[in-house]
């Protein structure tokens, strides 16, 4: 396969990779984007899409989600091209001064600039944890719901107490799907209402609800032939329930992992990618990190934060990739070279 030219490659989809996308085509500068996740957003999307975040200037209120559905539109106009569902698992510098990259679905780019906006690295999901679970992942145990209608009329026992778990245990106890939800302890981080919604279709005899911990699965035969037929749950107060299932969801978050970025050669400081406040370029010029995924003096994991090193990041990518062009710094409000580029020409 043919690598892709591009100007710049992006990795990471979340709040600042697309901000990133944005400030780059006011330059006139097109983008690759390249994120682990199914869809952009890192952790807005994953973590938190219904949480208010209330430090984002001019948004006194904003929902992760809907930040995310904003930055979105906001670059729109520029036409970034997502590689998403696949990690990035190789970049090297290459002779021609130009970057060799690679992500695990196969695609390679050979790119003038890198972006890592990695955020704190890929994620991956938090594993149920119970001995030969590895063999029915992606078949009967699963950490994130792809197809929903593939699951309606099957016997599910979801775990985990977050919004995730009580959206799905809601959603499909409410079409008449069995659903047993298994949570450890009494307490929720999911939404106060999300909780009640399910209070009442426990009350109303629509689902079970145990307090308790996966113990043990309930399989026929051996290894990769094997079926998953249910699991054993060991309740709060000592009582092994033997739960029938078709499938099992766990949701319980997702942790991350530095993952390859380790291995490319960047001077790290815990687990971060030190960068200067100049141009936030690596310790490789031409590589350069914004958001949570770099260090530097004074630094703050903050999204406006991340904003502005992705703004000042542009213009320092722009001089890497065209040294002899002149650099002027162009307003939004009145220069008509970015209104053409926005596609609001004679607003």
């Amino acid at each position: 396969m043919n690598a892709i030219s591009a100007e710049v490659v992006i990795i990471g989809a979340g709040p600042c990779g697309l901000f990133q996308v944005f400030e780059l085509g006011l330059l006139g500068i097109s983008a690759h984007v390249l994120d682990s996740l199914q869809a952009p957003g890192g952790q807005c999307t994953e973590l938190y899409p219904d949480k208010p975040i209330y430090d984002i200037p001019a948004l006194p209120v904003c929902g992760a989600q809907e930040l995310v559905d904003r930055l979105m539109q906001q670059a729109h106009p520029f036409n970034p091209q997502f590689h998403l569902g696949a990690e990035v698992c190789e970049l090297h510098r290459l002779e021609s001064g130009r970057f060799h990259v690679k992500n695990t679905a196969g695609t390679t780019f050979d790119a003038g600039a890198v972006v890592i906006a990695a955020g704190v690295g890929s994620f991956q999901p938090r594993r149920i944890g119970i001995e030969g679970a590895e063999v029915f992942e992606g078949r009967q145990i699963h950490y994130r719901v792809r197809s929903a209608a593939d699951y309606l009329g099957k016997r599910l026992v979801i775990f985990g107490g977050g919004d995730s778990a009580l959206d799905w245990v809601n959603d499909y106890a409410g079409k008449g799907t069995p659903v047993t939800h298994v949570h450890r302890r009494s307490e929720f981080r999911a939404a106060p209402a999300s909780v009640a919604r399910m209070r009442e279709l426990e009350a109303a005899g629509k689902l079970r609800h145990i307090e308790g911990l996966a113990q043990s699965l309930i399989q026929d035969g051996a290894d990769h032939a094997a079926t998953l037929r249910g699991v054993h749950v060991k309740g709060a107060d000592g009582t092994l329930h033997v739960l029938e299932a078709d499938h099992l969801f766990a949701f319980f978050g997702l942790h991350p992992k530095l993952g390859p970025i380790a291995e490319w050669g960047l001077d790290l400081e815990k687990k971060a990618l030190k960068v200067d406040t100049e141009k936030f370029q690596t310790s490789v010029p031409g590589i350069f990190a914004v958001g949570d995924i770099n260090t530097y003096p004074g630094k703050k994991k903050l999204i406006l934060s991340g904003f502005h090193e992705a703004a000042l990041a542009a213009f320092a990518i722009q001089h890497h990739l065209y040294p002899q062009k002149k650099q002027f710094l162009q307003y939004t409000t009145t220069s008509p070279v970015m209104h053409k580029r926005l596609g609001v020409t004679g607003s």
